[in-house]
């Protein structure tokens, strides 16, 4: 593995995407995201054929507020891309989904030291992501997955629309490489309606770029402290119907506390052919090796008194996570008159080498298929689309466990085989009212079974099969106010079947826990003028059977179901020019930009029998990241950075044990010449602030619970960035 990583990172050194515009397709509203630097004018949308004359006048009317092209400005270079569409596209096509929804474009995280997922998603408000160690961080989107203390449950992670996660729904963030890809898309909910809806938090897809937007040559280098240090490279081209990209990158970290260095090499490649104007297919590749020391969840006293400490036992057991990952896809798009229809299959292999309390290896064997039609025409004077889809993920895991000794296996304790299966049946039609209203109804079926073998245990496993059959029906409504506000509203049904994970041994049968269900209602708006942009939601969500740790030991969190839950809250993104024209008056002026993303996070039980209404542990009520920048029409930027947790968040159900609150701030300075070079110098928790980032859950904690990850301390970073 290590030695096909090495290859594809030389192969970059050595030498996005439009998707298919449905002929009968009206143009969606363009609406970016709050991280769109507002600056630049927005791109004419396309516009459908003369033969809809209500689609066409909106279409003329979307184009008449964006800046004109000239012929010194058309677009020029490759026909775009079928099976993988650029940004605007994609903002465009996640945009008629009548619920809170994001398009996280590059240009937001790759001008600064992104290396985790956190960085990548910091600035949508509704995420919650913090960092553990290494690129390990805690997940959670609408308050998903608060019981999983390690990795990530309740959120759906996917690269090109291939599953990251484990067919049993277990997820990792070693495989995510921020400098590889052109974008990144954030369903939030039952909003993933296309990739199955099947959990709360919904789903995130990132999405490298193709030969037909990339550069010839690409290559960044990064540093900083702790010991961070990053290459990147890539090239990418067509040659007539047929495209290529490669991504390599190598990084390796020392780590602010005691045994937590790391080091990865991971790389990506896609291959293209259009075999006729209408048929495109693409095969991927993608492969990762990583190999990370673990230090450990510590007291709180620890965490905020000796923050750089490990956990004894980690130093002593050398607790560690390896990973080594090989993805193989193929995905190709057929245009069909009104309809267009995507298909694909996938397979994947990963081996975990993981000791921890015991020595795990384990061995995944995925694979899958999906199968995706759009038919988008006039009925009855009416437009209407309709999507029908089918995805299947299944795999098998040899998992074995062993004795620990100082980070060595020692005697074996147990060999199970597990079989997950995941069949995902889906339909939504959006029936056009009028031109500017859709109303949305949908409905998603997800039949999972999980199957447990046991070929020897000294652990006390189980051998059993367990079966779920959710049904989740969505209805909504979408109201272009004009080309740049929307207004959404819907209710969605959401289930979620439980992973192995969830149980543990003769504790908790994996059998015996139910899947987890909830209705939500939400209402939203978001739109862009010339000088604000704005992304606001407001929902709620009642739960039953939310998988919850109720029993800890060693860390590990033993789930089952809880009875009645309840998850609300409010989700707000600002852009705003609060200045401009301060030396430069033109039609491209400098300006002073604030970006805020705030999320309120209120989760509580629900007249239960044992916690009452107490608050659900594991996110805190407010989160609040902000940054105000001075932005130059020459390619410069500077500005300060604050990330604000205003009250602290309990760590158990008893509501006993709770964080601090903190008040972190930075310092960012960037430039981009806007064709060959840029380069960027930041500084994190400046204060050098000691802080806890993220903690572990349990059902009643003590003062000595060793449930809190410490934050990183004062650091500063620099990079810098050359394609041609």
């Amino acid at each position: 593995m290590s030695r096909s990583v090495t290859a594809l990172c030389a192969a970059t050194c050595l030498v996005t995407l439009s998707s298919p515009c449905f002929s009968q397709a009206r143009a969606p509203s363009n609406l970016p995201t709050v991280t769109v630097d507002p600056a630049r004018p927005a791109a004419a949308r396309p516009a459908r054929p003369a033969g809809n004359d209500q689609s066409a006048r909106r279409a003329r009317a979307a184009r008449s507020t964006a800046a004109p092209q000239t012929a010194a400005t058309a677009p020029v270079g490759p026909a775009p891309s079928r099976t993988a569409p650029n940004t605007q596209t994609a903002t465009q096509r996640i945009q008629q989904t009548p619920g809170a929804v994001a398009v996280v474009p590059d240009t937001a995280f790759k001008n600064g030291s992104a290396q985790t997922i956190k960085d990548m998603l910091d600035y949508v408000p509704g995420v919650f992501a913090q960092p553990k160690w290494g690129d390990d961080t805690r997940l959670s989107i609408r308050g998903s997955g608060l019981s999983r203390n390690f990795h990530l449950r309740g959120t759906q992670l996917y690269l090109d629309g291939i599953p990251i996660n484990t067919a049993d729904g277990y997820g990792d963030f070693q495989e995510i490489d921020p400098t590889a890809y052109r974008y990144v898309e954030v369903y939030k909910g039952a909003n993933a309606l296309r990739y199955g809806a099947n959990s709360l938090g919904g789903a995130v897809n990132f999405v490298t770029p193709t030969g037909r937007d990339a550069s010839a040559f690409e290559s960044r280098l990064d540093g900083g402290a702790f010991g961070f240090l990053r290459g990147q490279a890539s090239t990418g081209g067509a040659y007539g119907a047929a495209d290529y990209f490669v991504t390599g990158s190598a990084s390796r970290v020392d780590g602010y506390r005691d045994h937590s260095w790391g080091q990865s090499e991971r790389g990506s490649a896609n291959l293209g052919y259009q075999v006729s104007p209408d048929f495109e297919t693409r095969f991927y590749l993608n492969a990762n090796t990583v190999r990370q020391r673990i230090p450990g969840e510590v007291s709180k006293t620890s965490a905020l008194n000796s923050p750089q400490a490990a956990a004894a036992n980690n130093v002593l057991n050398d607790w560690q996570r390896n990973i080594d990952t090989v993805r193989i896809a193929n995905k190709s798009t057929l245009h069909l008159d009104n309809t267009d229809v995507e298909f694909g299959v996938f397979a994947v292999d990963r081996h975990l080498m993981h000791p921890i309390f015991q020595w795990l290896d384990y061995r995944y064997h995925d694979y899958g298929g999906f199968v995706r039609a759009v038919d988008d025409r006039e009925l009855g004077g009416h437009r209407n689309r309709f999507t029908v889809g089918l995805n299947i993920q299944n795999g098998t895991t040899d998992a074995n466990q062993f004795v620990n000794t100082g980070g060595n296996k020692g005697m074996q304790m147990s060999s199970l085989t597990q079989n997950p299966e995941n069949y995902t049946l889906y339909a939504e039609n959006a029936w056009y009212a009028v031109p500017s209203v859709s109303l949305i109804a949908g409905a998603q079926f997800l039949h999972a079974v999980r199957s447990q073998q046991v070929n020897f245990t000294l652990n006390g496993d189980a051998a059993g099969t367990a079966t779920y059959d959710l049904a989740s029906p969505k209805v909504g409504v979408l109201w272009d106010v004009d080309p740049a506000w929307q207004v959404f509203a819907n209710i969605s049904r959401s289930g979620e079947a439980p992973s192995f994970g969830e149980g543990r041994g003769a504790l908790v049968r994996f059998y015996d826990i139910k899947a987890q269900t909830a209705t939500t209602y939400e209402i939203g708006t978001r739109g862009r003028r010339p000088d604000v942009t704005w992304d606001f939601a407001l929902y709620h969500a009642d739960i039953r059977n939310e998988l919850q740790c109720f029993y800890s030991s060693f860390g590990n969190c033993n789930v089952t179901n809880a009875d009645k839950t309840m998850h609300q809250g409010v989700e707000a993104g600002l852009g705003l020019s609060l200045l401009k024209g301060l030396a430069v008056k033109s039609d491209a002026p400098d300006r002073v930009w604030l970006n805020v993303a705030y999320t309120y996070n209120d989760f509580r039980y629900s007249n239960d029998a044992t916690w009452g209404n107490n608050r659900l542990p594991g996110a805190p009520p407010h989160f609040l990241r902000a940054e105000l920048l001075y932005k130059h029409p020459a390619g410069f930027a500077v500005g300060p950075n604050v990330e604000w947790v205003p009250q602290s968040y309990f760590v158990d159900s008893a509501n006993t044990l709770s964080t601090d609150s903190y008040l972190l701030w930075g310092l960012k300075a960037t430039y981009d010449d806007g064709r060959n070079f840029s380069a960027y110098l930041e500084g994190r928790n400046l204060a050098n602030k000691a802080y806890i980032a993220t903690t572990s859950i349990i059902d009643r904690a003590t003062p000595t619970s060793t449930l809190f990850n410490p934050g990183n301390g004062r650091g500063v970073y620099a990079g810098l960035r050359y394609k041609l």
